[in-house]
């Protein structure tokens, strides 16, 4: 927890301004999705809060909704005409008086699938946000690309156990082409003791090879553990001829931008699946101050490293929001369907309990992510 605390207060210039902007951004992007198809569906809005807590400064827009920044820039909402409170639950006393005109411009009294499409468009916006952000990297910037080629084998390796050779060109793995020695290196991180069926080009002919990669612990440039799969190949340093830069028209780095913000949302229910089957540790979650610290790092490594955290963090929020928990937007829908099925929403009773169960259980995740954050490994 020292050396976190040190390193955090060290650097506080740099990681606090990073950290409100990258979680802004995001909350932000988040929302604006909730606030633009309310507005679409014709729900009076009362507030668009970034942050919570006092408010430091505020404007009242035309349409009578004030946009406010708070003291804590932790999260956001959008209040609601209706609403009882900032997690958009209904208050009964007021719904119960209002007159038709009022309804009629309230969140609840919508039909269930505008209050739905309310509900899904702030994870939705989150993950155009990122398909945005990664569609520009590849579109602007390109890529290097480097030939999937194996200079060295380490003794007792997956490699030397599947028969790989010095010279062999790594082609496909599972039936996907391989563009790149990173393209490689990514597709056997993510499968540890997974058997990848692995054409190499050796001698001018393909060859059919199977490969099991060994699990082992790294840390990444920002000093989280991460347990991946490693082969134990590795290319000698390369000369400028054999590095060549890819790039993308539009359509394609679309594809792209696509592809690349399913693989994050892939790799989260991956993990997931492993803490279920006991594969991966629970101590790689990460909080607030995790975040924090590696917005500062990357803030260090460049802007680039910055909006490509964002598109991460943005994805990974709009995923977990959609997980169904109380309180949260998925919470939200899964009431919402047994609405539909019912003809009736839940009974207040019952939504209450549900909304009970949600704090805890985001409570819990956020009290365990900090620990981690000051005592965990993966933040040494």
């Amino acid at each position: 927890m020292l050396s976190t605390l040190q390193d955090l207060g060290s650097s506080a210039l740099i990681i606090l301004p990073t950290f409100i902007i990258v979680l802004s951004v995001v909350i932000f992007i988040h929302e604006l999705g909730h606030f633009l198809v309310a507005r679409w569906c014709g729900v009076r809005i009362l507030t668009f809060s970034m942050g919570f807590g006092p408010e430091l400064w505020h404007r009242i827009d035309k349409h009578g909704t004030r946009w406010r920044i708070a003291a804590v820039p932790l999260g956001g909402y959008v209040k609601f005409f209706g609403d009882e409170n900032a997690a958009s639950a209904p208050d009964r006393d007021k719904l119960d008086k209002m007159r038709a005109g009022e309804r009629k411009v309230s969140f609840f009294g919508q039909p269930v699938h505008k209050r739905a499409a309310i509900v899904a468009a702030g994870p939705i916006a989150n993950f155009l946000l990122t398909i945005a952000i990664f569609t520009a990297s590849f579109y602007f910037l390109g890529r290097p690309v480097t030939e999937a080629r194996v200079d060295t084998i380490v003794a007792g390796s997956a490699a030397e156990a599947a028969g790989f050779r010095v010279g062999d060109v790594v082609l496909s793995i599972d039936g996907s082409e391989v563009e790149s020695f990173s393209d490689m290196q990514r597709t056997v991180r993510i499968s540890p003791d997974t058997p990848l069926n692995i054409t190499v080009r050796r001698d001018g002919q393909e060859v059919g090879l199977v490969a099991t990669p060994q699990r082992q612990e790294v840390k990444d440039n920002f000093g989280q553990t991460h347990r991946i799969g490693m082969l134990g190949v590795s290319r000698s340093e390369t000369s400028p001829g054999d590095i060549r830069h890819k790039a993308y028209g539009p359509i394609e780095a679309f594809v792209g931008g696509v592809k690349e913000t399913w693989f994050v949302v892939d790799r989260t229910f991956a993990f997931i699946g492993g803490l279920i089957a006991g594969t991966e540790s629970p101590d790689q979650l990460t909080g607030p101050i995790g975040i924090a610290k590696v917005s500062g790092q990357a803030a260090q490594m460049g802007v680039q490293y910055v909006v490509h955290l964002i598109a991460v963090l943005s994805v990974s929020i709009g995923l977990l929001n959609l997980f169904p928990i109380p309180l949260l937007d998925g919470g939200h829908l899964m009431y919402y369907a047994v609405e539909a099925v019912r003809g009736r929403p839940l009974s207040e009773k019952a939504q209450e309990f549900g909304f009970r169960i949600g704090i805890a259980l985001i409570l819990t995740l956020m009290i365990f992510a900090t620990w981690n954050d000051l005592f965990g490994r993966g933040m040494s």
